[in-house]
């Protein structure tokens, strides 16, 4: 389990720290954390197939998105295509998401 979340880590934006620094490359060692950690939590809202998916799976079906944003007044509205095999996920996540509650 360890050994594949450090690979992931790696095919995410850790095979090369971007610095010299040490304070720049911590700070991108704890984005690249923060951002695996989100995307885990994603995978897990978006259903049974994505729960074990890995990073590169949920790059490919829930953040590299088809669809259109559409303003509408006072809205802004996610248009999706209709046979996208992934869409039901994505919506499930979405509508998971949404429903949090909102803290600040």
């Amino acid at each position: 389990m360890v050994e594949q979340t450090i690979a992931e880590l790696k095919s995410a934006g850790l095979a090369h720290l971007p610095s010299g620094r040490f304070t720049a490359n911590a700070a991108w060692l704890a984005l690249a954390a923060m951002a695996y950690n989100l995307g885990r939590a994603v995978g897990i809202l978006g259903g049974h197939d994505l729960t074990r998916a890995t990073a590169a799976t949920l790059r490919r079906t829930m953040f590299t998105v088809p669809g259109r944003l559409v303003h509408s007044p006072g809205h802004l509205h996610l248009r999706l295509p209709t046979r996208w095999l992934w869409a039901d996920a994505f919506k499930h996540a979405l509508t998971t998401i949404t429903a949090l509650p909102r803290h600040g």
